[in-house]
């Protein structure tokens, strides 16, 4: 047995003993979760990219102009992966129970829908660039970067839904590693895309942006030969619920399922998108510094949610598996266990970010004046990463039974009851300043964590799941 394997023996079995997790459920999350765990960092590191680059080579004004243009960008995204998180939860239970024509159903019910979303999304975007990035406030430089930014990584908007659909499709019949290797390769490409125009070509934001739009259609390309029932090699990585125009195109009740599993998650997704703008209006008022350190912080935060994507969309998919079989307590169990061991990965995790804040920070702003205030964004924002996690782990397996109204009401309460008028205490309390908005970070996760934990613990969840599940419609 090679070194690396009897470590990874003994750490499974330490786990185990602890009370973690058990070694054959872990085995079964993390075969799904490390691919996932790799494609959220291959995701995310495209705007950690774009954010690194313009930083070092523009200056803190171009940073927080990218963070204004992202508030929009985020909130199509995040209405891209409510609608994705109906699509895992539906395809687990129906793959899970059998019926694969179901399950396909509902993807090709997913793609109408993104695209029916997203070329508005897009057409906005690219037409009303300036004023939507106006409406955040700043400074007119940072409007100016903001703006350009926002047209041109536009398009890109429309193949991310589409790759959403596609990555959750996959991971709903429990094949993580074909996602994991087509967003890999697409983070690689979007690395040298944007290097090349913004390094070589000297492009600036346009850019960084020009290069994220080009890699994200690249990575739809790709996923279209194996969403479509096509091998990439040697008869791996074709969809098992492949995209087909089987007639009718439409199921009307099928549609009805997918908008009620998939409407809390796309609000709850729109609301964490959302908060975003009162928070940047809140930090302009500090000065693009401010506003660049909230953006830095958030994108650490965002980094570090790569985490998240494995185990919640393992529990999704474990979860919603073993309850389209009717296996309640094993559903359970895999849940109270996949996020005890997420609590650890974060703990850890976070451990590490607040003891290299100053270094991480620093890949983003190399003005020493600028850095103290970005390394406090990095350092709370690592800390408030453990409940996202947390929170993380909890909502997918709520999401996975179809349960997401929770989710929903409680991501308003961390949002809007917490995170805004704490951080709007910062701009009447001169005393709290800009630690207001340090203090948004952390409740803005700690809220949802505790809301979802005592419905996970009610299990009414599994009540919710026997309308979803395959039998329901017999």
């Amino acid at each position: 047995m090679s070194r690396l394997r009897r470590a990874g023996s003994a750490l499974a079995a330490a786990l185990a003993s602890a009370g973690v997790i058990e070694e054959s459920r872990l085995r079964a999350t993390t075969d799904l979760a490390w691919p996932r765990i790799v494609t959220g960092f291959a995701i995310m590191s495209k705007r950690t990219v774009d954010l690194a680059l313009v930083g070092l080579v523009i200056g803190p004004t171009a940073v927080a102009g990218l963070t204004l243009a992202n508030a929009f960008w985020m909130v199509a995204k995040f209405l891209a992966i409510g609608l994705a998180g109906g699509t895992v939860s539906l395809v687990s239970q129906n793959y899970g129970g059998g019926d694969t024509d179901r399950a396909a159903s509902v993807v090709r019910l997913s793609v109408i829908i993104s695209v029916a979303i997203a070329v508005p999304a897009v057409v906005l975007f690219a037409s009303a660039a300036e004023p939507l990035v106006a409406l955040l406030g700043g400074d007119e430089a940072s409007i100016g970067y903001g703006a350009t930014y926002l047209a041109v990584v536009a398009p890109g908007l429309l193949f991310e839904f589409l790759n959403l659909v596609a990555s959750r499709t996959y991971a709903g019949v429990s094949d993580t590693v074909t996602p994991m290797v087509v967003r890999a390769g697409g983070a690689v490409a979007n690395i040298a895309l944007s290097a090349t125009f913004v390094l070589a070509l000297d492009m600036g934001v346009a850019g960084a942006a020009l290069g994220t739009a080009l890699a994200t259609a690249l990575v739809t390309v790709v996923f279209a030969w194996g969403m479509t029932g096509h091998d990439y090699v040697r008869g791996r990585g074709a969809s098992p619920v492949p995209l087909t125009l089987e007639r009718p195109i439409v199921d009307r009740d099928l549609l009805a399922q997918i908008g009620r599993v998939s409407s809390p998650l796309v609000a709850r997704r729109a609301a964490q998108g959302l908060v975003v703008f009162p928070l940047l209006a809140i930090a302009a008022t500090f000065g693009p510094v401010a506003v660049a350190a909230v953006g830095v912080g958030r994108q650490v935060r965002a980094l570090l949610g790569s985490f998240s994507w494995g185990f919640s969309i393992a529990a999704s998919t474990l979860v919603g598996q073993e309850l389209g079989k009717g296996a309640e307590a094993e559903a359970e169990a895999f849940g109270s266990q996949i996020t005890r061991l997420s609590a650890v990965v974060y703990v850890v995790a976070a451990a590490v970010v607040v003891a290299f804040a100053d270094p991480i920070a620093s890949v983003f702003v190399d003005d020493p004046a600028n850095l103290a205030l970005s390394a406090q964004f990095v350092a709370v924002a690592g800390v408030s990463v453990v409940a996202s996690g947390i929170d993380g782990s909890i909502t997918g397996v709520l999401r996975g039974a179809g349960d997401t109204r929770v989710p929903f009401v409680a991501t308003l309460a961390g949002a809007y009851l917490a995170a805004v008028p704490v951080a709007y205490l910062g701009t009447v309390v001169p005393v709290l300043g800009v630690s207001g908005l340090l203090i948004a970070l952390v409740a803005e996760t700690a809220v949802p964590m505790v809301v979802n934990a005592r419905r996970f613990r009610s299990n009414r969840w599994k009540a919710v799941s026997r309308a979803y599940r395959p039998s329901a419609d017999d």
